[in-house]
């Protein structure tokens, strides 16, 4: 898939994710494309630590693409806290699916 989840109020890669971003990585070893990593929290918690939190899940993920061998010039990342959810709603099955870093 092209998302990562997170759980709440982490940036840590669970081995899941680091599984999904093993693919990612092999595929762009094969061409020279860039990935836009944007990074994505669900609605708890202010405008400002939200923004903070997807960015701070947009760089663990391009951290662990770079130490497996992804150019860093390949790699943006972008913040959208909580303004694009996934899911709607105010219950956990909406929050686990904004929780996430989407890769494009």
């Amino acid at each position: 898939g092209n998302v990562v989840y997170f759980d709440f109020d982490k940036s840590t890669l669970n081995s899941a994710t680091r599984r999904v971003l093993d693919a990612h990585i092999a595929l762009l070893k094969e061409n020279n494309g860039s990935v836009r990593l944007e990074g994505h929290t669900d609605e708890r918690g202010t405008r400002e630590y939200n923004m903070a939190l997807g960015e701070r899940r947009a760089k663990a993920v391009a951290d662990y693409m770079a130490v497996n061998g992804i150019a860093r010039y390949r790699l943006e990342t972008v913040s959208y806290g909580e303004e694009r959810p996934a899911m709607a709603g105010s219950n956990e099955a909406a929050w686990s699916k904004n929780r996430r870093v989407e890769i494009k």
